[in-house]
């Protein structure tokens, strides 16, 4: 399979060309052309390459005004994506202030005070992909997964501690579990602690655990996820809502290995693997401050990332035959079905594709699983109205196949947002969970389509 960007060097379609067992991209650079550190350069040795004054980012840089995790520069289908983390001065190309957009040859990229060039190489980039569809129980044909697939053998066998990330309902929590079930410690426990989940007050009691009246109601001493997990390990579920005091306590059990009930003041050795998971992106949160740095790079030692459903639409088609199956005692999918699925957007990722499947085998009808005004799945992008518009737009069936359906899309998405937002009044949290959506990647969409959250 071979996807093309839209530009290329000198004039050259740069492709991505997505092999059986690897996938192919062209090698990129950043040069230095003012500020600080003039003259420095990386070049690019993965799919992604981080800029900011954090010594985790491929190009460090020493300019003040650059945040620590400033930007990012991913290769994807359609060509090289820059990407604002939400650093405090901005990003901007060729003097316009961005939150992401698509590089052509020879761009400037300003942040802080330093100028960038970005220019692609002649050399390629060889990534193994996984042959395999499934890995335990997670499936996926898509390039996306089977990065994922490809390099989980070797994360399952170390003890590393792995950072998780990606929206909600992408399957974080099932990727943990397998994780710790082809690694050395699969017969010890694997124990989860939802930091979303529990009130903060405690928190600390379920991760380090208690004496006898340490706290109110304490009438014996209990042993926290820590200790519960001896030998095996702990999936700290939602990290990024843990507090700040909580995260320097987890910051010094992740170096000494060690931790003390409450109450007590004997230290309890510890031998677990930690696997940490969030729907954020921590970058974000470090700049802003609500995440400590020091531990968001003991965490990021593996880094993995789970893309949303609607980025991988190629495993709609095998997840959806999967679940049908599960309710049907093995039935296949009826192409209506499939059909109606592939033109959603997913919010709610693969778990909300589980559910509508599972809604479909109930109602028995393939045309009946969409819900009503305030869920999160309207019939399909061509049913959605945008200012007393519907279907195609003038001009639209003339465009190529890609374009026209993303003019779609985005007249689609427009108009579900707008009326999101005034059913539910302008409520972001509560219009997050009407879409099954996660807050901050609605906040994002209202942003990308000019939307604001007070209109009604």
């Amino acid at each position: 399979m071979r996807s093309s960007a839209p530009w290329g060097k000198n004039g050259v379609t740069t492709e991505l060309l997505v092999r059986s067992d690897e996938v192919v991209f062209d090698r990129f650079r950043l040069e230095v052309m003012e500020g600080p550190d003039l003259g420095a350069s990386c070049a690019a040795d993965s799919p992604t390459l981080g800029i900011g004054t954090a010594p985790s980012n491929q190009l460090v840089l020493t300019d003040r005004a650059v945040s620590r995790h400033h930007c990012e520069i991913a290769v994807t289908p359609r060509g090289y994506l820059v990407r604002d983390l939400d650093s405090t001065n901005g990003t901007a190309i060729s003097g316009v202030c961005v939150e992401a957009a698509y590089l052509q040859p020879g761009a400037t990229i300003s942040v802080g005070g330093t100028k960038l060039r970005f220019e692609v190489l002649s050399g390629k980039i060889h990534e193994p992909l996984a042959e395999e569809r499934r890995a335990g129980p997670m499936l996926g044909q898509s390039t996306e997964m089977r990065r994922i697939f490809a390099v989980l053998p070797k994360v399952a066998a170390s003890s590393t501690t792995v950072l998780l990330e990606g929206e909600t309902g992408t399957g974080k929590r099932l990727l943990a579990e397998l994780i710790h079930q082809q690694s050395s410690r699969a017969s010890r426990p694997l124990v989860v602690i939802d930091c979303a989940a529990i009130p903060p007050t405690l928190i600390e009691a379920e991760l380090f655990g208690y004496e006898k009246g340490a706290i109110a109601g304490a009438h014996q001493a209990r042993a926290g996820a820590f200790e519960a997990a001896r030998g095996g390990t702990v999936l700290l579920d939602e990290i990024g809502e843990l507090r700040l005091d909580l995260q320097s306590k987890l910051l010094r059990v992740l170096e000494e290995r060690r931790i003390t009930r409450m109450g007590s003041i004997l230290p309890v050795r510890l031998d677990v693997r930690i696997i940490a998971a969030t729907n954020r992106d921590l970058r974000q949160d470090v700049n802003r401050g609500t995440f400590r740095s020091d531990l968001f790079y003991r965490l990021n030692v593996v880094r993995l990332h789970v893309a949303p459903l609607r980025e991988r639409p190629e495993d709609i088609p095998l997840l959806a035959a999967h679940f049908y199956r599960q309710f049907t005692d093995g039935g296949e999918p009826p192409a209506e079905l499939t059909e109606a699925l592939l033109r959603h957007h997913w919010p709610g990722n693969v778990r909300e594709l589980r559910s509508v499947v599972e809604r479909a085998v109930l109602l028995g009808d393939p045309s009946l699983w969409r819900e009503g005004p305030r869920g999160a799945c309207p019939a399909d992008p061509g049913d959605g109205r945008d200012d007393g518009e519907e279907g195609l737009g003038p001009g639209e069936a003339s465009l190529p196949f890609r374009e026209g359906k993303e003019q779609v899309v985005a007249r689609w998405e427009r108009a579900y947002l707008r009326t999101l937002i005034r059913t539910n009044e302008g409520n972001l949290s509560r219009a997050a969970r009407a879409a099954r959506m996660d807050r901050n990647y609605l906040r994002e969409l209202l942003r990308r389509h000019g939307i604001s959250a007070a209109e009604t």
